[in-house]
């Protein structure tokens, strides 16, 4: 085991934090009303009474890039723990399919799949990562392993009441970031680095979203509103949800 070098995690996160804001940047620059509009539930957003052009591709907009910037921030924070086990612990990105680090601490070798937050996955994911669980720890032992092969579901923040799972462990929040460093207040000492250069970053990205609800209000204003202005929800719902056209039997 080595000390954690803070110094070296904080230049780790301000010379990687700004990829995670170009791929947040390139996203809503690629995006097409058309495709986000057959991601959507239509019925949902008539339930809420919308009945603003802006309003409705602001709220299909918004849920679709919460959505992305989770997805794309917890492979960043994977790719952070990993950086952090691997200076204490010599951790490395595993090759078995869906563990994401393996380390060796205190005579046992950990094979773990790192989260975002603690209420990540239906019960078929779940029973998905068990698997994935019990086929590293075979191929580990058929490989020669002698120490034992314990399995852990890291989190990155959050908390939960319970840890243990009868064939997996369960560590969020502090724990997780402790569990990989061996510091108890590396998950505090992270948030400070991860705002370099945010403001920038941000302003940048509110300027591209800014154009891109222009843009995106015109088209759907000439394409789902009627001469009068109000919203043509039946058109939307065909739009989104009407049966394609059949092939015709050769």
């Amino acid at each position: 085991m080595e000390r954690l070098n803070l110094t070296a995690v904080q230049n780790y996160i301000e010379q990687n934090i700004g990829r995670f804001h170009e791929k947040r940047l390139e996203k809503i620059q690629s995006l097409d009303l058309k495709q986000l509009l057959k991601r959507k539930n239509p019925y949902l957003f008539r339930v809420k009474h919308l009945l603003v052009a802006e309003d409705i591709v602001r709220s299909f907009t918004d849920a679709f890039i919460s959505s992305h910037e989770e997805t794309i921030f917890g492979d960043w924070l994977e790719g952070l723990a990993l950086f952090v086990c691997q200076q204490v612990y010599q951790g490395r990105k595993s090759g078995i399919e869906g563990i994401d680090l393996e380390f060796e601490k205190e005579g046992i070798r950990y094979v773990v799949s790192i989260k975002s937050g603690p209420n990540w996955g239906n019960s078929s994911q779940i029973k998905r990562m068990r698997e994935n669980f019990r086929n590293a720890k075979r191929i580990l032992h058929t490989g020669g392993q002698t120490v034992p092969v314990v399995a852990v579901n890291g989190c990155c923040y959050g908390k939960t009441a319970k840890e243990f799972y009868g064939d997996y462990y369960k560590l969020c929040g502090q724990k997780f970031w402790e569990f990989i460093s061996g510091d108890s207040a590396l998950y505090i000492d992270l948030i400070e680095p991860l705002g370099h250069r945010a403001r920038e970053h941000n302003e940048r990205f509110q300027e591209a979203y800014a154009h891109l609800i222009n843009r995106m209000t015109r088209q759907f204003s000439s394409e789902f509103c009627r001469e009068d202005g109000s919203i043509d929800w039946p058109r939307l719902v065909e739009f989104n949800s009407g049966s394609s056209p059949q092939p015709t039997p050769q």
